[in-house]
């Protein structure tokens, strides 16, 4: 069977997630140990999101829009979301509390600040335009 780069993006995060639920439902603190790896060097875990992010995105431009990609970030959002307020509402609250009074809090996202606002102009763009 040969998948399309879609189908194959959707098996990789398929895969993920279910590896994800069995390492937390059956040795959580395992997961630890991977989100600690995963992001042990900052700045490697970012050049390596980043570009990643650009392939997918090239990817999934070739058949779809920037307006359904946003569609789908509501839908995952949305998900989230669920998760964050069946669980760990007060978690999530203190720390964006720790966030919002980090002085350098600009400064440190300004490059998915950067990111975000194109992509929100690019949509704009596309849904009025």
């Amino acid at each position: 069977m040969t998948f399309t780069a879609m189908q194959t993006m959707a098996l990789i995060i398929v895969a993920l997630s279910a590896i994800k639920i069995i390492v937390l439902l059956t040795k959580p603190k395992a997961w630890v140990s991977v989100f600690k790896a995963v992001y042990r060097k900052p700045s490697v875990t970012t050049i390596v999101f980043l570009v990643l992010s650009v392939i997918v995105l090239n990817y999934l431009l070739k058949e779809i829009t920037i307006v359904q990609i946003f569609a789908v970030m509501l839908f995952f959002a949305l998900l989230t979301g669920l998760t964050v307020a069946s669980a760990y509402s007060k978690d999530v609250v203190q720390m964006a509390t720790k966030l919002l009074k980090d002085k350098n809090m600009i400064k440190k996202a300004w490059l998915a600040i950067l990111i975000w606002t194109v992509l929100i102009i690019w949509a704009l763009k596309e849904l009025f335009m």
